[in-house]
C-alpha cells in the first residue's frame, strides 16, 4: 500500500492526476496555439523568432471589434 492507502484508491488517484495533466497540456496548447512545425534548415543563431499565434489572433480580433464599435458610434 503506497502512501498508506489501498491499491485501488492509489491507482484511481494516479489515473486522475495523469488525466488532469494531459487535459491541462491540451488546454495550454489550444490557448497559445504553438507552432510545432520543424523547419527543414535550422535558423542561424540569433535569427529564431517566436510569436504566440493565438495571442496575435486574439489581439487582431479585439482591434477589429473596437474599430467596428467606433465606426458604429459615428454613424
Amino acid at each position: 500500500m503506497p502512501a498508506g492507502v489501498s491499491w485501488p484508491r492509489y491507482l484511481r488517484m494516479f489515473t486522475a492526476s495523469v488525466a488532469s495533466m494531459f487535459a491541462g497540456a491540451q488546454v495550454v496548447h489550444q490557448y497559445y496555439l504553438p507552432d510545432l512545425s520543424i523547419p527543414e534548415i535550422p535558423p542561424k543563431p540569433g535569427e529564431l523568432q517566436t510569436e504566440l499565434r493565438g495571442y496575435k489572433l486574439r489581439e487582431e480580433a479585439i482591434a477589429t471589434l473596437e474599430k467596428l464599435k467606433s465606426e458604429h458610434k459615428l454613424d
